[in-house]
């Protein structure tokens, strides 16, 4: 049986050593995290000047979609004023990375959002940012913490423990929540790790589950989750 194509939606990059010209990237741990699980992981390219309009008949060509971590946010998207601590961001990433958020939404899409993937699903249901998390007890700039998840919920479900520990490397963190979406996880400091959508199948974390899919069985099962979702879609069509 052919394995599920999951979308993992490409980061832009001016320059690639390896390469004369810009690319479309994809983290390898991605890649291998999705591989790993079952799915075949397709990276997705947002053509310069690509009207967004055709991204839902574009993604309903897969199984399942992964929006992965990367650059802050404008937060013009979320109607702030950049703080010092907000930095690289990119306009064309943003576009695409709202766009493809809304539409798997709207599709109802299998999706497995992580860390910046997290933050764009939050802004694309109206939700806003903390542009800049302020320093306590637990690691989240570069570091493995404990998360909390609430009994019940889908993520509960997936990794089967009400306590986890993380890879966590973010600067920003959610803050008014968008709609339709509920925390299904938070830090001991009470920043929120998990949120999923009421309607639509979306499962969205703030750490990388790709850091340590190899070794730790609640990170893999992110993945497995995701991948077992792409194909029971992938059957049913």
């Amino acid at each position: 049986m052919s394995r599920p194509l999951v979308a993992v939606i490409g980061r832009r990059a001016t320059h690639v050593p390896i390469l004369r010209f810009s690319a479309t990237l994809a983290a390898e741990a991605i890649c291998e995290a999705v591989w790993s699980a079952g799915g075949e992981p397709v990276v997705l390219h947002g053509p310069a000047g690509d009207p967004l309009a055709e991204l839902p008949t574009r993604l309903e060509c897969f199984d399942g979609v992964l929006l992965p971590g990367g650059a802050d946010i404008e937060p013009s998207r979320y109607g702030a004023q950049p703080a010092p601590e907000t930095t690289d961001t990119v306009a064309f990433q943003d576009d695409l990375d709202l766009a493809v958020a809304r539409a798997v939404i709207d599709l109802d899409l299998p999706t497995l959002a992580i860390c910046r993937g997290m933050q764009v699903l939050n802004v694309a249901l109206g939700g806003s940012l903390i542009q800049h998390v302020t320093e306590s007890n637990t690691q989240h700039r570069n570091g493995i913490h404990p998360v909390s998840v609430v009994t019940g919920s889908a993520l509960h479900a997936i990794v089967g423990a009400e306590t986890i520990d993380v890879s966590s490397y973010h600067h920003q963190a959610l803050d008014r929540l968008g709609a339709g979406l509920t925390v299904t996880a938070v830090a001991a400091d009470g920043v929120v790790e998990s949120v999923e959508h009421a309607r639509a199948g979306v499962v969205a974390v703030q750490w990388h589950p790709e850091d340590r899919h190899a070794t730790s069985a609640t990170d893999a099962a992110l993945f497995t989750d995701l991948v077992d979702r792409a194909r029971k879609r992938k059957e049913s069509r």
